[in-house]
């Protein structure tokens, strides 16, 4: 399954920065990942200072 960002996301952009298919972009108030692009690698999880990408 996808990563999903949940409502926890402070919106810094580490995530983004993080993910090595640019499957994450800025969305309205937070930032949402392509499921589509997503390859389940957890980078994005492993950068979020908050821990806002989850697998759903």
């Amino acid at each position: 399954m996808a990563y999903v960002i949940s409502d926890e996301c402070i919106s810094c952009g580490a995530c983004e920065a993080g993910c090595p298919v640019n499957a994450i972009s800025q969305g309205d108030g937070k930032f949402v990942i392509d499921a589509d692009l997503c390859t389940e690698c957890g980078a994005c999880a492993d950068a979020c200072p908050v821990g806002a990408p989850a697998q759903e």
